[in-house]
């Protein structure tokens, strides 16, 4: 058997964009490698601090994700996604910018959840921060207009503690906030068939929130564990 190189790391199809951060990020979290079934390949963007991404619309970082996206791709991997789900506003920008595909946020899914869902039934998201998640987000991951948000801003733990990039984490406090967000979001909304969390630190609590809400829960591992099987078919004997 013979085969072909060309590149210096093997076996790690998804590269993974981090924002510059140090918050505790447990198992589930997208920056937790233990999360993956698969292996993946980090890239952390420095100065693209959680506040600066999602507070402050990611100014003057578009060069630094595009540069970084570069180096993923020349590393090895077959395809680039990142875990800010506010990093949608670069969606256009990073694909255009490199030759393998691009999933910059977990609200693209949103659009798709919608189609699988009976009439009279639509997904809604959940997102860290809820007053800096603009129009020009969701229309860059091509959410519908309408889409009802909720949020965890306001509350006791999680909002706080991850973009203040705090060194400790409450989890069950984060737990909480995720859960009553969930809950008031779809309590507002009886309409909502499903619900898609923006954030890639919300993972670690989706199976909490599908409980609480009974309603199927999509996020950035939903979307990575289905991008990353489009980059290794899995093989069959």
């Amino acid at each position: 058997m013979r085969v072909r190189g060309g590149k210096p790391i093997y076996g790690a199809a998804v590269g993974i964009l981090m924002l510059d951060a140090h918050f505790p990020r447990i198992p589930g979290d997208m920056g937790n490698a233990t999360t993956w079934p698969f292996p993946v390949h980090y890239k952390v963007v420095r100065s693209a601090t959680p506040d600066r991404v999602v507070r402050r619309g990611a100014e003057g970082l578009l060069d630094h994700f595009i540069s970084a996206a570069h180096e993923l791709v020349a590393d090895g991997v077959d395809g680039v996604t990142t875990n800010c789900g506010f990093l949608s506003l670069y969606q256009r920008e990073l694909a255009d910018a490199v030759d393998v595909p691009v999933a910059t946020s977990s609200l693209m899914q949103v659009e798709m959840v919608n189609r699988l869902l009976p009439a009279g039934k639509r997904a809604g998201i959940l997102t860290i921060s809820g007053s800096t998640l603009t129009p020009l987000h969701l229309e860059r991951a091509g959410v519908p207009p309408g889409t009802p948000v909720g949020t965890t801003e306001g509350g006791r733990e999680f909002t706080n503690a991850i973009l203040n990039n705090a060194d400790e984490l409450d989890v069950e406090a984060a737990r909480q906030d995720n859960i009553e967000a969930a809950r008031a979001l779809a309590g507002k909304n009886p309409d909502l068939g499903a619900i898609v969390l923006e954030c890639t630190n919300m993972v670690p609590y989706a199976a909490d929130i599908r409980t609480a809400t009974g309603l199927p829960v999509f996020s950035i591992e939903t979307f990575v564990r289905w991008f990353q099987s489009a980059l290794v078919p899995r093989t069959y004997a």
